[in-house]
């Protein structure tokens, strides 16, 4: 793993921004985006600069279930207001929360990662390690799969809902076999509430207890932190 260490947020969502364009560049046609808090920075350094993702491909980790594109919590809406609306690709694809056949739709996506290999994909990571919706426990193996969110992951994601009982119980995510076929990973982490699990991610045993920690286990990792996130690093 290659560890940037940045002042902020803002400088880390400069910093991810930087290693897009270094792969669209090298000729990366597939990328693979996540939604949440974190990545915010980015996509808004990204839709500052000249990056042009016309000719390329969008895969998304997650959706959650029950919500349709349209619905404004989705991450559909949320990728469309941060990044897709100002930085359109030529095509974008997210797991469809409203799809009738859950297991089929996972098999979809999966077809669909396998048609447009991930060249560079971005990642948060919870305060319990997950990536993507892979909880605590998740296969090293898995690919996308329906996941039932865990209460912290439903209290962390709140702050996005009126209500917390308004936040979806489920999610369609990639699974952690699928994230690491992806040739390079970006990994952004701030603030103190991060740094126990990039300690555990970076430092500790590679465990399913700690979805992020099989990231040991690939050649191409660059995670990006504040000096809150990296506490428990060198």
């Amino acid at each position: 793993m290659k560890i940037e260490l940045v002042t902020d947020a803002t400088a880390g969502g400069k910093k991810a921004a930087e290693y897009f364009l270094a792969a669209k560049q090298d000729g990366v046609k597939t990328f693979g985006l996540a939604t949440g808090g974190t990545p915010v920075t980015t996509y808004a350094a990204l839709v500052a600069g000249e990056i042009d993702f016309g000719d390329a491909v969008s895969l998304n980790l997650d959706e959650y279930v029950g919500l349709g594109a349209n619905d404004p919590q989705s991450y559909a809406a949320y990728m469309q207001a941060h990044l897709f609306s100002q930085k359109p690709f030529a095509a974008s694809y997210l797991p469809n929360g409203l799809a009738s056949d859950l297991a089929a739709e996972c098999a979809r996506y999966d077809q669909l990662v396998a048609e447009n290999p991930i060249g560079l994909q971005l990642l948060g990571i919870g305060e319990n390690g997950h990536i993507g919706f892979n909880e605590p426990g998740t296969s090293f193996d898995s690919s996308t799969h329906l996941v039932n969110l865990t209460e912290s992951t439903i209290k962390a994601n709140a702050r996005f809902f009126a209500r917390e009982n308004q936040v979806p119980r489920q999610a369609l995510s990639m699974g952690i076999g699928t994230i690491m076929q992806a040739k390079q990973i970006i990994l952004e982490a701030y603030g103190e509430k991060k740094a126990a699990a990039i300690k555990a991610m970076v430092k500790g045993p590679v465990t399913e207890a700690v979805p992020a920690s099989v990231l040991q286990r690939h050649e191409n990792v660059i995670v990006i932190v504040d000096p809150a996130a990296a506490a428990g690093l060198d």
